[in-house]
């Protein structure tokens, strides 16, 4: 039985752990050919051996999100190995240091940034020829629902899933008569190992993060891989520069 991405190929950046790993998952169960992207080559190995465990096809490809030369390179790689582009995960990120704009400095800024939103353009500069080359396809760029609904002492952090944000449906507006659509992902707490790191950070446990939602737990990482994969499948062909929520309820203000 045919797949959402059969004969198509996509890119996930972020692909050993958490969102990305199940991201790269999905995409291979739904018949994708899958380019794992990321710095940690154990656990991206780990994600590569998991998806021909079941069948499907990946190759680990090592680029550091910060590095211009490796992100085009990341995307060069990707066409050569599988010879066309259909989807982008632009999934790696940060936390930041659990910093308020007065103690953030500078330094920190610079490299939540360079990570969290100067990454994410690095991507879609080089994706988007390559997508618009193999007759179209789709983005999806993770922001945060603290895009939208700011925690305290992530400064960084919000500015640049903002910055997601409004850089996602600036290029979809630019690419739309291209054939190549632009959504957002606005994760809330998800089991991820990011959280794991967060509740440290912010001293608060995991069942703290999911008493503060209407669903009263948090999420896990396939149920935004779900979400990711549908909005870069078929079946949203009509969708594009949308910041889509997927936080068990928090966008709804309770």
């Amino acid at each position: 039985m045919a797949g959402l991405f059969t004969g198509k190929v996509a890119l996930v950046t972020g692909g050993s752990t958490g969102i990305g790993r199940a991201a790269c998952q999905r995409y291979a169960q739904e018949g994708a050919s899958v380019a794992v992207v990321d710095i940690n080559e154990v656990e991206a190995a780990e994600t590569v051996r998991s998806i021909e465990a079941a069948g499907g096809e990946a190759v680990f490809i090592r680029a550091d999100m910060t590095k211009s030369a490796d992100i085009a390179a990341m995307v060069e790689e990707t066409v050569r190995r599988f010879g066309r582009l259909d989807a982008a995960f632009n999934n790696a990120g940060t936390p930041g240091g659990f910093t308020d704009v007065v103690s953030c400095t500078e330094e920190e800024w610079d490299a939540v940034v360079t990570l969290n939103l100067k990454s994410v353009w690095l991507c879609m500069k080089h994706e988007i020829p390559a997508i618009i080359a193999s007759g179209g396809g789709a983005i999806v760029n993770t922001a945060s629902q603290a895009a939208q609904a700011p925690a305290p002492h992530m400064a960084t952090y919000v500015a640049t899933k903002a910055g997601v944000v409004g850089l996602t449906r600036s290029a979809a507006l630019d690419f739309a008569d291209k054939g190549v659509r632009v959504n957002a992902l606005l994760p809330g707490p998800t089991e991820t190992p990011m959280l794991m790191r967060g509740t440290v950070g912010l001293d608060r446990s995991l069942d703290a993060f999911g008493a503060g939602l209407p669903m009263k737990r948090i999420g896990r990482a396939h149920e935004q891989a779900d979400v990711a994969v549908w909005l870069t499948s078929s079946q949203s062909s009509f969708v594009t520069g949308l910041a889509v929520p997927a936080d068990g309820g928090r966008n709804l203000g309770g």
